[in-house]
């Protein structure tokens, strides 16, 4: 059940090929990469794995993949789309395939949260009984949840099992959420995990992100969890120049890619049009950041 995840959920890429095509054998490849590295699940088809550039069988090729390859792992499709008739068909097409539950953001225009509750009122009555992530991201979304507002939604809706918060700023929200005394539901958090040990701090059950050293997510996890804590800052802190370079929206998304082929988990790092292409000035940073990383684990394993 969504509502008692914890752990480490990794928003994957959608790899391309260098033709722009969907490289299915890549997924498989990814996914082996992040469960070696610490997935305790995942999130397919997120903004960052530019599900807007794919069109519906494609979506469900992709979802239908990493489901398969996930094993016994869970996986949550994002199914955000302006069509709630396509919302609704593509929810149940991805729990026929084996999904754990979907995730849904409000769409832009959404201004009162009278609009906010007569919008989710009819994503429920379509998608009754489905297992759902609400995700928090004004930033992508455009449309600002309150903490009242997402309380309401949650006691409202039963489908409403996991929070992936990810508003800016994320703290005070996240505590806020955590000291209501109605329904318990799992908070994940994303912004990259730009924040995390904070968040962990803060109640939240573990990050719903993106990086491409994806060990560094379930090693901060773990260690905080165990009350590790000043070694979860000193472990997060090795990370955090390069981690800060792919938090940069698309062209962040794109660094990753790169940073992932590199690392041996997808063959390409295409990005769909439109889409951002590094520079040879960017690549240098990359290499610059990267070899940094890695010099500074030399370090740490002595």
């Amino acid at each position: 059940m969504l509502h008692t995840t914890d752990g480490v959920f990794i928003v994957t890429q959608t790899p391309f090929a260098d033709n722009g095509a969907v490289d299915l054998d890549s997924i498989d490849t990814l996914v082996d990469f992040y469960v070696e590295h610490g997935a305790d699940g995942f999130t397919v088809l997120g903004v960052s794995g530019e599900a807007g550039k794919l069109d519906q069988r494609e979506a469900l090729q992709v979802a239908e993949r990493f489901i398969k390859r996930a094993g016994q792992r869970p996986v949550v499709v994002g199914v955000s789309n302006a069509s709630l008739a396509q919302l609704s068909d593509l929810s149940a097409r991805v729990m026929d395939l084996g999904a754990t539950g979907v995730m849904i953001a409000p769409p832009s225009g959404i201004q009162t949260d009278e609009e906010l509750h007569g919008y989710f009122a009819e994503v429920f009555r379509r998608n009754e009984g489905i297992p759902t992530v609400l995700q928090d991201f004004p930033f992508a979304s455009k449309v600002a949840m309150s903490v009242p507002a997402i309380l309401k939604l949650v006691e409202t809706h039963p489908e409403i099992g996991l929070i992936k918060e990810e508003d800016l700023p994320c703290l005070n929200k996240i505590s806020r959420l955590r000291q209501s005394s109605g329904r318990r539901v799992a908070i994940l958090t994303g912004n990259n995990a730009m924040y995390l040990p904070l968040e962990l701090g803060r109640g939240a059950d573990g990050p719903m992100a993106g990086f491409s050293y994806p060990e560094m997510l379930s090693e901060v996890y773990r260690l905080y969890r165990a009350g590790r804590v000043d070694e979860a800052d000193d472990v997060f802190d090795i990370y955090l120049p390069l981690l800060r370079y792919e938090a940069m929206g698309f062209w962040g998304v794109c660094a990753r890619k790169e940073m992932m082929r590199r690392r041996g988990a997808i063959r390409s790092a295409t990005m769909r049009t439109p889409g951002p292409k590094l520079s040879a000035e960017d690549v240098k940073e990359l290499d610059r950041l990267s070899a940094r990383v890695e010099r500074r684990l030399a370090e740490r394993r002595g």
